[in-house]
Parts: C-alpha cells; structure tokens; sequence
C-alpha cells in the first residue's frame, strides 16, 4: 500500500520532533530480530527514557538532513531502526548494547550525541560509561576529597593538644587510685 505525501510529511515531522527532543540517536540494523526481542528491547528503552522505532530509510534520511545532521550514506542503507535517548544518552547506549550481546541480530551503523557524528565503537564506549548518579557520586568525591583533607588537617593539632590533656588527666588520676 503506497503511503500519501501528506503521511510521508507527517513521518518526517515526527521524526524531526524526536530529534529534536532527543539528547542522543542510535541508529541500529536489526535483520533477524523478531516481534518479541523487539519488544522486550523497546521494554528495555523505556526503562532509561527512550523510545526505539524502526524508521524507514529515505524518509529519516530526509528528517535527519532537514534537522541539520550530516548524514553518511550507510546510515540508511538496509534495515534501520533508530533508539531515541530523551533522558540518558550513556543509560539508552548501554541497554542497546547489552540487548545486542544478548541478541546477536541488532548492529550499530552509528549514531549522534546531540548533533555529533558517533560510529558503532564510541557508541559502545559511551555504553561503558557508568549510570549517571555514579558519575554524580564519583564527581562529588572528587570535589570533597579536597576539602575534607583540609577539615582533618585543621583539627589535628586541636585532636594533638586533646590527646595530651587527656594523658595528663590519666596520669593524675592513675595514681591516687592506687
């Protein structure tokens, strides 16, 4: 069934607003995976505040140019599905990727972080990456390593002279209980 030119428009007009809305886009051939590991892949995405579509090559080709990204021709070249990160852009990598060594049939082509070209490998860095609330926390110890080094170097001469009193106050002690 052939599909209008006005229904061809609003395909693009969509797949321009999920570019838009999008922090990152991760462009996969998924030949081989059935109707159920696609789901379960679109369950996974949605975890971490993404969609995933399978999109059909001229159309997003045409959405991606008119939204202002360099497009290499084997983007759009045999199957194409496309996961749309809204929320996390490493959290949606690292469930496509853990799904493809799951799944042997889902491949990266490529993909973009904002507007920047990725290949399949930095993709896969990008997976690596830890969850964004341990980077959060790694981040924070790293700006308060400092600062805490310099509270205990403060009070160490206090904690020192405390040491000392006390000693004295034992060793006052000490022998009237004899």
């Amino acid at each position: 069934m052939a599909v209008s030119k006005e229904r061809k428009k609003e395909i693009v007009t969509t797949y321009q607003d999920w570019l838009g809305n999008s922090q990152a886009v991760f462009l996969a051939e998924y030949i081989g995976l059935t109707v159920k590991d696609m789901d379960d892949l679109r369950d996974k995405v949605r975890e971490v505040g993404g969609e995933f579509h399978i999109i059909k090559n001229t159309l997003g080709k045409l959405a991606f140019e008119g939204a202002g990204y360099d497009v290499p021709p084997e983007y759009f070249l045999g199957s194409t599905a496309a996961g749309f990160a809204f929320e996390d852009a490493p959290a949606m990598a690292k469930a496509m990727a853990d799904f493809s060594k799951s799944v042997q049939f889902l491949k990266f082509k490529g993909g973009y972080l904002e507007t920047n070209i990725l290949s399949a490998e930095e993709i896969k860095a990008l997976a690596a990456l830890p969850p964004l609330p341990v980077l959060r926390a790694q981040l924070l110890g790293t700006l308060m390593a400092p600062a805490n080094q310099l509270v205990r170097t403060l009070a160490e001469p206090g904690r020192q002279m405390a040491a000392v009193l006390q000693a004295f106050v034992d060793a006052e002690a000490a022998p009237a209980e004899s």
